[in-house]
């Protein structure tokens, strides 16, 4: 279970996170990357981030440690456009969508993507550069996967495969939405303990303590779900 947590952290941060830069040269970064993700390959995008990561966090590892809500921001400020978390927090909600009203699932969306962040942010520090290795694609796109294939190498020196999802949303960009580690879906992983969650506490429930308690109530869900 450690392994795969510090796998998933590093699966969701490492390839789109920027650090500690002059704001104004983040901004401008961002914009460079929503332009060009279009236009971009997955595969493109995932080397795209990774390498924007490389350059941001050299140095920086220190603050961060410290600055826990500095790194959320930077998270939220490259992940998000290469994420499409709507569409991901629908599978992960799975049957429970269809029940649900628009607003609650916007709810969900950001309270589960909150969460998320928060509760794997601390694997950003951790990435050195060189340590994801993005595999040479094979096959053809298709817009409704795509599949993106690196290998993670962990501070043990043990290596590990993290698989990225895309599919083509309708304005014609490449977004992620699922990361497989070692053979396993981060939203089939996660369906199941939502779905006990909701059974137990509704989905309104499910909300309201994702928002108080964000990455201790995954943790918890990821402990229950083991």
């Amino acid at each position: 279970m450690k392994l795969r947590s510090m796998a998933l952290a590093l699966a969701l941060v490492a390839p789109a996170a920027m650090v500690a830069v002059p704001a104004m040269a983040a901004q401008d970064a961002s914009a460079t990357d929503t332009t060009q993700q279009a236009a971009a390959t997955p595969e493109q995008v995932v080397k795209q981030v990774t390498a924007n990561l490389a350059k941001a966090i050299d140095g920086h590892r220190e603050e961060l440690k410290k600055n826990k809500s500095k790194l959320i921001k930077i998270i939220d400020g490259i992940f998000l456009p290469h994420f499409d978390i709507d569409y991901a927090s629908i599978l992960v909600l799975g049957r429970h969508a269809r029940q649900a009203t628009p607003e609650q699932r916007e709810r969900f969306a950001k309270a589960f993507y909150n969460s998320i962040t928060q509760r794997y942010a601390e694997g950003l520090v951790n990435y050195n550069k060189g340590s994801v290795k993005v595999l040479p694609f094979k096959g053809q796109l298709n817009d409704r996967r795509t599949m993106v294939r690196t290998q993670v190498m962990l501070d043990d020196g043990k290596t590990i495969s993290v698989d990225y999802a895309f599919h083509k949303t309708q304005d014609g960009h490449w977004e992620a939405y699922d990361v497989v580690i070692e053979g396993i879906s981060y939203i089939t992983n996660y369906r199941a303990q939502v779905d006990a969650e909701i059974r137990k506490l509704g989905i309104e429930g499910l909300i309201d303590r994702l928002q108080k308690n964000g990455a201790e109530a995954l943790k918890k869900m990821q402990k229950d779900g083991s």
